[in-house]
């Protein structure tokens, strides 16, 4: 069946979910944002859990797996790479399926630092890397009020959702 004969018109929606722990000694690095904190988030690329739950999320709106299966932590070639490469190429990947991206919505969850003042930021980032308008990109933040491992300032986790569309 083609998409355009499909009961959805060929659209596709995707949840990403990831998670890091906070570390000493690392950069933090959210949106491709490098944002000032004496702590960064712990992972083999740069960690930036933002734009890996967006990865996961467009990833599974076209079927397409997951990070881990397309930038596997065990390849040396991902050692400390941007994040927003890694999303260049979920990008790529997608416009190769014949996928539009119609929007993101995306919720970092991290007590401190405050990241509001670099939302925008974010949000031109991956709209420039995923070669869409700026408009369909959220950024929402929110803290654990103090509950859970994001609460207690262990890590920062980040949901995501994406919709598509098949051309």
């Amino acid at each position: 069946m083609k998409s355009a004969e499909h009961p959805t018109g060929g659209l596709r929606f995707g949840l990403g979910y990831d998670v890091h722990r906070l570390v000493p000694g690392r950069r933090l690095v959210l949106g491709g944002v490098e944002i000032p904190s004496d702590r960064g988030l712990e992972g083999h690329s740069d960690a930036d859990v933002l734009l890996h739950a967006l990865a996961d999320a467009l990833l599974g709106a076209a079927a397409l797996g997951d990070i881990g299966r397309h930038f596997p932590n065990t390849d040396e070639r991902y050692r400390g790479l941007s994040s927003l490469i890694l999303l260049r190429h979920v990008g790529d990947l997608l416009a190769h399926h014949r996928y539009t991206v119609i929007n993101v919505d995306s919720t970092v969850v991290l007590e401190t630092p405050r990241i509001a003042p670099y939302v925008d930021t974010m949000r031109l980032n991956i709209a420039g890397t995923l070669k869409i308008q700026t408009d369909r990109v959220s950024v929402k933040a929110t803290t654990g009020e103090g509950m859970g491992f994001t609460g207690r300032g262990e890590g920062a986790a980040a949901y995501a959702s994406a919709l598509l569309l098949r051309r």
